[in-house]
């Protein structure tokens, strides 16, 4: 998403218009679902998915129709194969998708996309809203937890603030908004071979990570050009580098299983939402039995899933990441769901 509004910027910069072609609604099967997002330019080059297939495909020839006549609209698509909507799919849903016109000379859209930019690194939870009351003359705003809301004038912006996209009415005003910056990162303890191989996977699923290791060849953004930040320190005293919070997943894969019982008796103190260690039943078994002597009951030791991630069987750095990566996604879904 991130990329995005990177390339909506540069755009704008080299005098192109463009179009954010968004899902704002969805019910049953569709594509995918509220929030999801694309940028179109006015070659019909596309960044990002609404989905794929002929929704996608139609919207982009849409999109390309809306820059010429540089006016924003809504469209709704129809999934049945029964209906005159179709468009060849059976998912068996609904989506209306928002067309967003944007001139380059639309300084306010520069601006917020500078502020949304600025603000993607910080842990804070984030939202952007757009009026969309009329929707050829749309407004946009961008909530930030310590800024408070800019750009709109809301009185109360909180029934907006959801960990899903919603529409809402306040006021007399039609509003949609969608989160854009969820607070928690992923800290993986271990730079080694399945570290390199997850990290450029759940950076692409917007996760945002921090690579914890002691060797400086293993913990540097070098080797993790898309890890947020790299840290090289010592295993024995992980607190005087970070402080995990409760939205927070820590992965641990270090180089051998002293290291590992170092780390999860450090992490087991912390809120962590999630914990997952790589490594065999065996070994889960043997420092299982060191925490338990350490003092820690077999209710903290529960939250550790060991081995970590989805049982796919899988067996290559590439295969592993990918399952560890699907059990992460089904954890954030279930956390959004709290």
């Amino acid at each position: 998403m991130k990329e995005l509004f990177e390339t909506a910027r540069k755009s704008m910069e080299k005098k192109q218009d463009l179009v954010f072609v968004t899902t704002i609604s969805s019910s049953g099967s569709s594509p995918r679902g509220a929030g999801s997002k694309m940028l179109v330019l006015e070659n019909g080059t596309s960044y990002g998915t609404i989905g794929g297939g002929n929704v996608e495909y139609v919207s982009i020839q849409h999109a390309r129709e809306v820059l010429k006549q540089k006016q924003s609209c809504t469209r709704g698509f129809a999934l049945h194969p029964d209906q005159v909507a179709d468009l060849g799919m059976i998912c068996g849903g609904d989506v209306v998708i928002f067309f967003q016109y944007i001139s380059w000379e639309n300084q306010d859209f520069y601006d917020l996309c500078t502020r949304i930019l600025k603000s993607w690194d910080k842990n804070e939870n984030t939202w952007l809203i757009f009026d969309i009351t009329e929707e050829t003359v749309w407004k946009a705003g961008l909530y930030e937890e310590q800024e408070g809301l800019t750009g709109l004038g809301i009185s109360d912006p909180s029934p907006l603030l959801q960990t899903k996209a919603v529409q809402k009415v306040l006021d007399g005003r039609k509003y949609y908004c969608e989160p854009l910056v969820q607070k928690g990162r992923v800290y993986i303890f271990g730079g080694g071979h399945v570290a390199q191989a997850l990290v450029p996977v759940l950076a692409r699923l917007e996760f945002r990570c921090v690579v914890f290791d002691d060797r400086e060849a293993f913990s540097n953004p070098q080797v993790f050009p898309e890890a947020e930040q790299c840290i090289l320190g010592d295993f024995n005293r992980i607190s005087d580098y970070l402080s995990i919070q409760p939205q927070d997943y820590v992965c641990i894969m270090s180089r051998g299983h002293q290291y590992d019982y170092l780390i999860q008796k450090q992490i087991l103190t912390t809120p962590a939402y999630y914990i997952g260690v790589m490594g065999s039943r065996k070994k889960k078994e043997v420092i299982r039995q060191k925490l338990l002597a350490d003092g820690f009951f077999p209710e903290d030791i529960s939250r550790i899933t060991t081995p970590i991630g989805l049982d796919i069987l899988a067996e290559t750095p590439e295969e592993i990441a990918v399952s560890i990566a699907g059990q992460l996604i089904a954890e954030r879904a279930k956390a959004d769901t709290r």
